[in-house]
């Protein structure tokens, strides 16, 4: 054992990725005997959640002391580390951040990082990060917060401008990446390593090589992608073959942020599919707190890194994390300093150290400049709660195609959001 700690894990209702951040806590032997205190607003989702706790607690003999509350601020008191995972009205909110832009003629493919839905998840997000940072400044100063909540950029770029609390944000688009490299390259995604640097969802590998023997693995890609099938992420491989490096996450996350992204297809989110899988979730859930047997890979870890990030940042060797998203502040020279990054990172007790890839090639900085301006924007829209800076956000943004569409559904979705809106500094 390392040492124990306490993690106060706010949003830890949701059953989908409450689920991974328990399997992870639990698996990491090195945090076993520390506290976790559950908080969520949801008084019964946090009950069912705590009983898992419990359940996969005893299973793993990790040890934990577990406490849950829906009070925030007391809960705070002590912690070393913050993990967060909240949104607000998800799904309804989501669809309409979708559908609204569309009836205006905008054309998009998510509507949750990017574009308008992007703006809007900001302006209603960033109020309740900022309560909770705000009471962290007051609570636990000294605590890392660790945020998997979207948009995960914007986040991060207005807690680097606004707070001095320590921030990572956390995304697994690098392994999704990874995993579609290795299908082309027809190799185990476990034998291939990759190297990324640019923003969140918009990652560009600049390295790719055979884990244990470090071999370029860039040419294959380049030979085989040309005759694999036609139909697999065809966005990101107009990409690829027009900047040379492979981009993340996936064609739907890339084309919200792009004017183009759209034809690779824009369905939108499948959100009957996610009601689905919530309710095989739940029932699963149910099954286990009845008495059934815990399925045998919830007694391993997720694949997500915010378990080791917190046991990096107790050990003196440190942890390298594979991607975080961090105030870039040099990290890739040729981004401003005023922007939120994805890099690989080392985080240990002295905190969370951005690690340097080199600039981007040329062109696809110029790329993504164009997003971090939009970020920027959104960003101050939201800490100042100001409609005029939100409509100047969405009049740069590569997606929107129409000032005329821009003002109507900024009318619209701001009255949607209008009780979320408010400023933060």
């Amino acid at each position: 054992m390392i040492g124990r700690c306490k993690i106060v894990f706010i949003g830890a209702g949701s059953m989908s990725f409450g689920l991974g951040m328990l399997r992870d806590l639990f698996s990491t032997r090195e945090l076993a005997g520390s506290t976790l205190t559950l908080v969520d607003h949801d008084a019964q989702s946090l009950a069912r959640m705590t009983e898992l706790a419990h359940v996969l607690n005893a299973a793993s003999g990790s040890r934990f002391t577990i406490e849950h509350t829906i009070e925030r601020r007391p809960a705070l008191d002590g912690a070393g580390f913050v993990i967060n995972a909240t949104v607000i009205d998800r799904l309804r909110l989501w669809k309409l951040d979708f559908e609204i832009p569309r009836k205006y003629g905008i054309r998009h493919t998510l509507g949750e990082n990017g574009g308008p839905g992007g703006l809007f998840f900001t302006l209603r997000t960033l109020p309740l990060v900022f309560d909770i940072v705000r009471d962290m400044e007051e609570r636990c100063p000294q605590a890392l917060f660790i945020n998997f909540s979207n948009p995960e950029n914007c986040i991060v770029l207005a807690l680097g401008r606004h707070s001095r609390i320590r921030t990572i944000g956390l995304c697994h688009g690098l392994f999704m990446s990874r995993d579609d490299v290795a299908r082309i390259l027809d190799m185990p995604a476990a034998e291939v390593a990759v190297w990324g640097a640019g923003l969140n969802h918009f990652q560009w590998l600049l390295h790719i090589r055979r884990r244990h023997t470090g071999e370029d693995l860039y040419p294959r890609l380049r030979e085989r992608e040309l005759h694999h099938d036609p139909s697999f992420a065809p966005l990101t491989r107009r990409l690829f073959h027009a900047f040379g490096l492979w981009p993340t996450c996936s064609d739907e996350h890339l084309g919200e942020l792009l004017a183009y992204g759209w034809e690779a297809g824009e369905k939108g989110y499948d959100f009957a599919r996610d009601e689905a899988d919530r309710e095989k979730l739940r029932s699963t859930i149910d099954a286990v707190l009845s008495g059934g047997d815990v399925p045998a890979e919830w007694r391993t870890a997720s694949g997500e890194r915010g378990a080791a990030v917190i046991a990096g940042a107790m050990h003196d060797g440190g942890r390298l994390i594979e991607s975080g998203i961090v105030y870039n502040q040099g990290a890739i020279p040729n981004l401003p300093d005023d922007a939120a990054v994805e890099v690989p990172v080392m985080v240990d007790p002295a905190g969370v150290h951005p690690i340097s890839l080199g600039p981007l090639p040329d062109a696809i900085a110029k790329l993504l400049l164009t997003q971090v301006s939009v970020q920027q924007l959104a960003v101050e829209a939201a800490v100042r709660a100001s409609k005029e800076i939100a409509l100047q956000a969405l009049l740069i943004d590569p997606v929107v195609n129409s000032a005329t569409a821009a003002s109507s559904l900024l009318e619209e979705l701001w009255e949607a959001n209008r009780r979320y809106i408010r400023p933060c500094i």
